[in-house]
C-alpha cells in the first residue's frame, strides 16, 4: 500500500501567503520562504505553491519568491499559477519546482496537458481543478475560482488523465477555508474512476477531517493551508493519530 501524502499550501499574493474562506476574504498569514522552511523541517510530504492572483491579473508567476521558497526545501514541491504554455512550465522548472500546476490555462487551451506531459513527462504535470456546485452538478472554474468555465467536473478530470495529466488536485470551492471537513461526496463523484493520484483540497479543519477523508475515499493525499498555518494541527501529531486509525503514512 502506498503511503498517503499529507500537503500543505501556500496561496501566495503580492508576495505574502494568504488565505481567505470559499476564494474570497483573504488575510496575510506570513511570509513564504519562512513558512515552506518550516513545513519541510515538520514531516510535511510535499508543498504547494499558487501564485493565486497570477491567472486573474493576466501575468507570470512571482519566480523570483519561488526560486527563494525553492532553495530551502527538501522535499517535492508543486507549483502553480499563471502557467499558460510550455515555457511557463520551462520558467517554473528551472526555479526548481517538482511538479508543474495548470488549471486556467489548461481551460482556455487543453491541448496544453498533452504537450507539457509529452516534453517534461506525465509525473510532472498536475491537473488543478476548482469545483463549485451549480445547478445540480459540478462545474469547473477558471482564474482562482472567479470565472465559471461551464464545463462539468468529472468529464475534465477524465479528460486530463486522458491526454497526459499524472495528477489531479481537486479543490472544492464550497468548502475551502470553512473547515467542516472534505468534500467527500464531490470527491467521490469527479474522481471516480481515475487511475492517477487524486489529492483532495478544501475543508481540513481538525485531525477527524483528515482521518475520514482517507477512510472515505480513495484520495491518495490531503491538502490543507489555514488548518497547518494556524497551528490547529501538528503534521507529525496527524502522522501519529492516521497511523493509529489505520492509513499508511510516512512518520
Amino acid at each position: 500500500m502506498l503511503a498517503k501524502r499529507i500537503i500543505p499550501c501556500l496561496d501566495v499574493k503580492d508576495g505574502r501567503v494568504v488565505k481567505g474562506t470559499n476564494f474570497t476574504g483573504l488575510r496575510d498569514v506570513e511570509d513564504p520562504v519562512a513558512l515552506a522552511e518550516r513545513y519541510g523541517a515538520c514531516g510535511a510530504d510535499e508543498l504547494v505553491f499558487y501564485d493565486i492572483t497570477a491567472s486573474a491579473e493576466g501575468r507570470k508567476l512571482f519566480t523570483d519568491i519561488l526560486r527563494r521558497v525553492a532553495e530551502r526545501l527538501f522535499i517535492p514541491l508543486t507549483v502553480g499559477g499563471g502557467i499558460n504554455s510550455l515555457d511557463d512550465f520551462d520558467a517554473v522548472l528551472k526555479c526548481g519546482a517538482d511538479k508543474v500546476s495548470v488549471n486556467s490555462g489548461a481551460v482556455k487551451d487543453p491541448s496544453l496537458i498533452k504537450a507539457a506531459a509529452k516534453k517534461y513527462g506525465d509525473q510532472c504535470v498536475v491537473l488543478s481543478m476548482d469545483v463549485k456546485r451549480v445547478s445540480g452538478r459540478y462545474e469547473v472554474f477558471a482564474k482562482g475560482g472567479r470565472e465559471r468555465t461551464g464545463i462539468e467536473a468529472g468529464a475534465w478530470a477524465r479528460f486530463g488523465e486522458e491526454h497526459g495529466a499524472g495528477e489531479i488536485v481537486l479543490n472544492s470551492i464550497d468548502t475551502d477555508g470553512v473547515k467542516g471537513g472534505f468534500d467527500i461526496e464531490m470527491l467521490a463523484d469527479v474522481t471516480g474512476g481515475l487511475h492517477i493520484p487524486v489529492v483532495a483540497s478544501g475543508g481540513a479543519g481538525c485531525i477527524k477531517d483528515f482521518v475520514e477523508l482517507f477512510k472515505n475515499t480513495d484520495a491518495d493525499a490531503g491538502l490543507g493551508a489555514s488548518v497547518f498555518h494556524f497551528g490547529t494541527v501538528g503534521i507529525a501529531e496527524l502522522k501519529r493519530e492516521l497511523k493509529r486509525n489505520g492509513t499508511e503514512v510516512r512518520l
